[in-house]
């Protein structure tokens, strides 16, 4: 299938390292991300959050109270006390735009974790020319598509829950709406229990041009059953496990 969007232009299916490969604790750092570059990843995915001061900081959660020494909401605090806060308690959550700039051939799959932090990222991703680099992604169809209208299709999108889950009926042959624009579905394998990733849903969106990746995928045999699929990326915070799958099936690039 023919990528919609020069963001997808590599040979599928794409390994991601989620949040840098969030196996030993020390998420969505520069540490992370660049042992997952020298293992030969290029698709990462990460998260962002905007500080009280407007910048944009790679981060998951809303506090900084699972994985740092320090507390408190990220959009109640400068940039100037997130910056002290240690990962693990050894490592400093980074910019995104550091990441940006730290890793230039690398391609993110950016989770918009909240509304204010939109503009601010589609403002950074002019500014610095990535649309070929980033896919925006949030739970929140509402928000994934009012980056789409605000920067048109030079930015790549994929569907939140409501785009997923109109997918999914239509992969049972129910008519739905379905956002124009998006370039990829990104979901999980199941949820509450029940199917999202099967063979129906995958030919679905190859039909409709849209490349499905799955998140979070961390037990080899989930993994080959997924690519058995024909699913056309995954996500993981075990890098390493993904890449020997990959390798052993040739499909490591």
């Amino acid at each position: 299938m023919k990528p919609s969007h020069p963001y997808l232009d590599h040979p599928a299916p794409i390994a991601f390292a989620h949040r840098g490969g969030a196996a030993d604790g020390v998420e969505n750092t520069v540490t992370a991300f660049r042992r997952a570059a020298d293992a030969g990843y290029r698709y990462f995915e990460t998260d962002v959050h905007t500080t009280a001061d407007g910048r944009l900081v790679a981060f998951h959660d809303a506090t900084l109270d699972r994985v740092t020494d320090a507390r408190g909401r990220i959009a109640d605090l400068p940039w100037s006390e997130v910056r002290r806060a240690r990962v693990g308690g050894s490592e400093p959550p980074p910019l995104f735009e550091e990441l940006l700039e730290e890793f230039p051939e690398a391609r993110w799959n950016v989770d918009l974790k909240a509304g204010p932090a939109l503009e601010p990222l589609l403002e950074l991703i002019r500014r610095t020319d990535a649309w070929d680099r980033v896919c925006v992604g949030s739970f929140s169809e509402a928000r994934v598509a009012r980056a789409h209208r605000l920067a048109g299709p030079r930015l790549a999108t994929s569907y939140g829950v409501r785009g997923v889950l109109a997918l999914r009926l239509r992969s049972y042959g129910v008519p739905a709406p379905l956002r124009a624009g998006a370039v990829c579905a990104q979901v999980p394998e199941s949820q509450g229990g029940i199917p999202v990733v099967d063979a129906r849903f995958v030919r679905t969106a190859h039909a409709l041009g849209l490349q499905v990746h799955v998140w979070t995928v961390n037990e080899p045999e989930r993994m080959a059953a997924l690519l058995d699929l024909g699913v056309d990326g995954i996500m993981t915070d075990h890098i390493e496990t993904l890449r020997t799958v990959l390798s052993e099936r040739g499909a490591w690039s």
